[in-house]
């Protein structure tokens, strides 16, 4: 596992970088949890979110190819998204640019997971560690996006998997490693899971106030200003 050293709030530390293969690892996970519930109703909510299952898994792969293309330009955007057109298929629900065909069921939803995790692990694997591209949290580099593929992943996953039934434990190494890069802040004497579900907002934390969700840090955590470097 490759190794960075940043600063931390007591001084340097090393952390393990978030790689592709986190990517792979997370939407590999999510298929063989999900996998299991190809007879259930996908219609009814993700747990807490107004979105339903369907909803919340076909956002989940949305970030992954979106991610991906962020990134796959010859010269990113550094000021915005991709002039996609994004839409809802309700007013409650996500607005995407990937819309799969719900006549090909679970099968085909997770398939388009899978892809989506592959195009992200392909992109990060070939960008460049001084590619730069936008997102709304802070212009990011390989690895944030890398890390953002494995959050959403895991926290959709969580909450898919809570409408259905299904029981979702992912591995606490993976969650450490996105945990240390999207959010420094977070208590690291607790366990990797629940903590990235508190830092979501999806739960509280014994010692710490649930806290509402409003944004990670996607921008590279060795730079102090968003705006340099930016090149490839």
């Amino acid at each position: 596992m490759a190794q960075e050293h940043t600063a931390g709030g007591s001084g340097t530390a090393a952390r393990a970088a978030v790689t592709a293969a986190d990517v792979e690892l997370a939407v590999r996970a999510a298929i063989g949890t999900l996998a299991g519930a190809h007879a259930a109703d996908w219609s009814v909510p993700a747990g807490e979110l107004a979105w339903d299952c369907w909803e919340t898994l076909e956002h989940a792969a949305d970030a992954l190819v979106g991610y991906a293309t962020q990134l796959a330009p010859a010269r990113p955007p550094l000021d915005g998204y991709l002039p996609y057109r994004w839409q809802r298929d309700r007013p409650e629900g996500p607005a995407t640019v990937l819309h799969v065909d719900r006549a090909a069921g679970p099968a085909g939803l997770l398939r388009a997971l899978d892809a989506g995790g592959g195009l992200l692990a392909a992109t990060v694997r070939t960008a460049g560690p001084r590619v730069r591209a936008f997102h709304s949290y802070g212009v990011s580099d390989p690895e944030g996006f890398a890390a953002m593929g494995v959050v959403e992943t895991l926290v959709h996953t969580h909450d898919a998997a809570a409408g259905l039934g299904l029981p979702w434990n992912p591995p606490a190494a993976l969650c450490d490693r996105a945990l240390a890069r999207l959010f420094p802040e977070a208590p690291a004497d607790t366990g990797r899971w629940p903590t990235l579900l508190w830092a979501t907002g999806r739960a509280a934390l014994p010692g710490h106030p649930r806290r509402t969700f409003e944004r990670w840090h996607s921008a590279p955590l060795t730079e102090r200003n968003d705006s340099e470097p930016h090149g490839n």
